[in-house]
């Protein structure tokens, strides 16, 4: 489940498909019953107008869910690009020789964080993930060794501006591993089969329209898809773009 809700657009297809099936079933089921009495047709009426709320709630929850998620990385991707301008300006309180190192690498790590946010290839995320972790033992290196294991005071404000930079790639890391809960998506696909079982068992026509049965899987189906969207940060249509990062690139390069 946790591999197929990266691909919002998989999530739409099998979605609609599977909601749709169980409107069907539902129908199906129906027509092999005798005629409900009134007393039971109400009752299955309450049935399906609380399922169809409960799955409103949990639809609802579910996208708030993805929505905080997503504007923690936001948050984070904002951090991160000032962590990054802050350790860039510290630089000039090291040597020049040092200064002038720190930049260096803090440049090329920056092009790296942009391509850790544009990058949808596994493989190479890998491969930006382990030049990432080289590129920050060098640059802490080049901060802590100038000043020893006790550095004055002035070129320490360096070491911890370098030490923000280190602990922003990691709050991002973690804000883009915290994902909606599989456990969350199963509650949510069972109660819509469900829901749409019942509203397919409840119609009350012999042979209910084409249209009428595909309404509420195709609504639900959008829901699926917008939720698997903001939730995946790699894939889909809303996606978090490293504005912050882009624009400190070329403040940078600039000077």
């Amino acid at each position: 489940m946790s591999s197929l809700t990266k691909s919002p657009f998989l999530v739409f297809a099998l979605s609609f498909l599977v909601m749709w099936l169980a409107a069907r079933i539902g129908f199906f089921c129906r027509r092999k019953q005798n005629n409900l009495e009134e007393d039971a047709r109400q009752d299955l009426d309450l049935v399906v107008t609380a399922t169809l709320t409960l799955l409103g709630l949990i639809i609802g929850f579910s996208f708030s869910m993805a929505i905080s998620r997503y504007d923690q990385r936001k948050n984070y991707e904002e951090e991160e690009a000032n962590a990054i301008g802050t350790e860039y300006l510290r630089a000039d309180l090291l040597a020049s020789a040092d200064a002038a190192r720190v930049r260096e690498l803090l440049k090329v790590y920056l092009d790296q964080r942009i391509l850790f946010y544009r990058t949808s290839d596994e493989q190479k995320l890998q491969q930006i993930n382990a030049y990432t972790a080289q590129l920050q033992s060098e640059m802490w290196t080049a901060v802590h060794a100038p000043g020893g294991p006790q550095p004055a005071p002035i070129p320490a404000l360096a070491v911890s501006g370098m030490n923000d930079v280190l602990n922003s790639e990691g709050y991002t890391q973690a804000a883009w591993w915290n994902r909606i809960p599989t456990a969350a998506w199963c509650l949510m696909a069972a109660v819509a089969i469900c829901s749409n079982l019942l509203v397919g068992f409840a119609s009350r026509r012999a042979r209910p329209g084409v249209i009428r049965l595909l309404v509420l899987p195709f609504v639900l189906c959008i829901s699926f898809f917008a939720i698997a969207d903001i939730d995946s940060p790699r894939r889909g249509v809303i996606l978090v773009i490293p504005q912050n990062l882009i624009r400190l690139s070329q403040s940078l390069n600039g000077r």
